[in-house]
Parts: C-alpha cells; structure tokens; sequence
C-alpha cells in the first residue's frame, strides 16, 4: 500500500466512482465501486511512479494528511 492521498467522488458523467492521488498530477482512476476505484488508483500509482523514475522525473514526497482532534 502506497501513502499518497487518494480522493474518491461519485462522477455523474462518467457514471463511475474516481480516485485521484491529488500530489501526482494526472494520476486518477475509476471503477463500478469505491473499492474497485480505489484499487485501480494505487496500480495507476504504482505506474505513475515508475514511469517518473524511468524518466527521471522527481516523484513528490507523500504528505500525509493533518487530522485535527
């Protein structure tokens, strides 16, 4: 499992959930469930990742995110 953030939302339009890591521009994926979109983001995480390291291009540092108490 990665630590990048990954936000999901029901897309009307698309008629599909969306997953998007936020810190990696361009990097989304969708499926017929939350479940399903969210494990389909880490993989376009994984590729993302890979395919700036093959290029040699920086991969942002996760930020985690603050909770408040």
């Amino acid at each position: 499992m990665n630590k990048y953030e990954v936000d999901i939302y029901w897309s009307a339009e698309d008629a599909a959930y969306v997953a998007e890591a936020p810190e990696l521009p361009g990097c989304l994926a969708h499926g017929a469930t939350r479940e399903e979109a969210l494990a389909n983001a880490q993989e376009a995480i994984r590729l993302w990742v890979e395919t700036a390291e093959e290029f040699g291009d920086p991969v942002p540092e996760p930020r985690g995110r603050l909770v408040s108490l």
